[in-house]
């Protein structure tokens, strides 16, 4: 009879305990892959986004082409899981002199939410960027790009 005593004395708190850590450890987890899921996504429009502009910046950057102004509406989500996203980009020089090619960082960060993701695109010298920022659920989201008598191209984003 003693035995079975101890036995309800260790099994009881174990099966109390059980009942409260595993929902907590399967919220933890849906909370991770939540996150993760929503980092994917983010990632998957700024690397879309990052590739539209290099598109856009190497069509112009070609000696054919003339002067003149595009717009580019970017086909990305306008939400990911119900959370808009907003988008900035800084643009800096290479630190090597024999390359005066320029890195164009993109950064998406939710509204409502921690995720942030960065991407970068290598453009051209002739490359000046405007400060601007990408709201994904803006009709106009976009990318303008004018491209200038002595071959500057400059880029902002639209919406």
């Amino acid at each position: 009879m003693p035995h079975i005593t101890i036995e309800y004395m260790i099994m009881v708190p174990v099966l109390i305990l059980q009942i409260f850590l595993f929902p907590l450890a399967a919220g933890w987890m849906m909370n991770i892959w939540v996150d993760s899921r929503r980092t994917l996504a983010l990632q998957e429009a700024a690397s879309h986004l990052g590739s539209t502009i290099q598109q856009i910046y190497f069509s112009l950057n070609h000696e054919t082409i003339g002067t003149g102004t595009v717009t580019q509406k970017v086909d990305v989500p306008p939400f990911i899981e119900n959370h808009a996203y907003t988008g900035n980009a800084t643009l800096e020089t290479l630190s090597q002199p024999e390359n005066s090619s320029k890195v164009l960082e993109i950064t998406l960060r939710m509204v409502d939410a921690k995720t942030s993701v960065t991407t970068s695109v290598i453009l051209g010298s002739n490359i000046v960027w405007q400060d601007s920022t990408f709201v994904s659920n803006s009709t106009n989201a976009g990318v303008r790009a004018i491209k200038f008598a002595n071959g500057t191209i400059s880029l902002a984003f639209t919406g």
